[in-house]
């Protein structure tokens, strides 16, 4: 039988030779528990830059060009406080997504006096990662742009500068979820807008002059579309995922699974939390996940 690549890697792994713990040292300043999770990569920071710049855009075009002057005062109230709250739920999902370890392995601790701690029984295998020197838990996977081993990685996303694993996936889906919300509520009021403005005058429609009140309501609307159908695709991409207990890395790569399956909502409830609550919706409630032991080896 022929063996796939990723089949073949993993019977390298097994192989005492392989994981070579005496060319392993523990990081020489160990970052403690607690610590600020940061990736500093350039091109993810200003995809994260450029999506608050987006966010913020769309704010001022909302106020400042489509509320604050209208003499509706109830639209304008309603609709300023729906899109605030969406806008802001959606930056502190991206914050948290962004400034959350994902699930990061810990970083060199493929040693000897490591491996020999653990007391595996025999038959019990561990897969070292060779990029990082560390153990490397079932389902994990090396991020290149991390330089970590990430635990249940989905995949790395620039735009929040983090991978997508374990620890955060609850946010990046309500990144995307609330950046689809306020995409097509933006779209809805520049529509009302225009048709409110062809039946007025241009003029008492906008504190600014028509020609740049045209401008402004086009960026936004290219904008809001743009990310409305990128974010919705995401955000069902990721249902989907969490729905199948299977990363997009696993998908991508056809890995055989050898953990147990779980019905949906035993998965859905392992990512946003026991039990099912309003806190699913919200960015600042940790979910109690239940973890397991982060070192899981297969045999």
């Amino acid at each position: 039988m022929m063996l796939l690549p990723t089949h073949h890697f993993r019977d390298i792994e097994r192989k005492p030779e392989y994981l070579q713990p005496e060319k392993c040292v523990p990081p020489p300043h160990p970052g403690s528990v607690g610590t600020m999770w940061f990736i500093r990569d350039g091109c993810g920071i200003a995809c994260a830059i450029v999506t608050w710049f987006l966010v913020l855009y769309a704010e001022f075009v909302v106020l400042f060009v489509m509320l604050i002057p209208s003499r509706d005062y109830v639209y304008s109230s309603i609709n300023g406080i729906v899109f605030n709250l969406l806008a802001f739920l959606a930056l502190a999902s991206h914050c948290r997504a962004m400034l959350t370890d994902p699930g990061a392995v810990p970083k060199g601790n493929a040693t000897k006096e490591f491996i020999e701690s653990l007391q595996l029984k025999p038959g019990q295998v561990v897969y070292k990662c060779p990029k990082c020197c560390s153990i490397k838990p079932d389902r994990a996977h090396h991020c290149s742009v991390c330089k970590r081993c990430i635990r249940k990685m989905d995949h790395h996303c620039p735009w929040v500068n983090n991978c997508v694993g374990e620890n955060n996936q609850k946010y990046f889906v309500l990144f995307t979820m609330y950046i689809a919300l306020i995409s097509l509520h933006a779209l809805i009021m520049v529509g009302f807008h225009f048709l409110h403005c062809f039946e007025e005058d241009w003029t008492k429609c906008s504190s600014f002059s028509p020609p740049t009140t045209v401008i402004l309501l086009i960026l936004l609307c290219f904008e809001g579309l743009l990310f409305l159908i990128f974010t919705s695709v995401m955000f069902g991409t990721q249902v989907h995922s969490i729905c199948t207990d299977e990363t997009g890395i696993e998908q991508l790569k056809k890995e055989e699974r050898r953990w147990a399956k779980k019905t949906k909502w035993m998965n859905m409830k392992a990512v946003f939390g026991h039990p099912f609550s309003l806190g699913w919706a919200s960015p600042f409630a940790t979910p109690d996940q239940g973890k397991a032991d982060p070192y899981q080896y297969v045999v």
